[in-house]
């Protein structure tokens, strides 16, 4: 699986994390499915998936060296395979709302222009 980076992801409701010395581990209720996580730096990106506006962020704000992004990108993906993270629509940050908000805005700049030549 080829992982995006500048997506945006999540932790999947359906999972529990217990911190471990290592990592942690991870259980999915829906799959029954366990995972570990090796380390606490991959375990800091997993965490604040949700917090982020892309895994890239996600990554670069837990201190991933943009040299072993791949490394990360490749951990991430066998989340997602395992469904242990999804990928989240976020309004904030999707194009269409963007596209949304710009709309709006147009529509309020033309409307205070329409009551101004009244």
């Amino acid at each position: 699986m080829t992982f995006d980076l500048d997506r945006t992801w999540r932790v999947d409701p359906r999972v529990s994390m217990r911190p471990e010395p290592f990592g942690a581990l991870l259980y999915h209720f829906g799959t029954r499915r366990l995972s570990f996580l090796k380390n606490q730096t991959v375990l800091a990106v997993v965490r604040s998936l949700a917090d982020h506006p892309s895994a890239r962020a996600a990554c670069l704000a837990s201190g991933v060296p943009e040299a072993e992004l791949p490394v990360y990108a490749r951990a991430l993906a066998a989340l997602a395979d395992s469904k242990m993270i999804t990928e989240r629509t976020n309004p904030l940050f999707s194009a269409g709302a963007i596209a949304d908000q710009r709309d709006s805005q147009h529509q309020k700049t033309e409307g205070s222009l329409d009551d101004s030549r009244s």
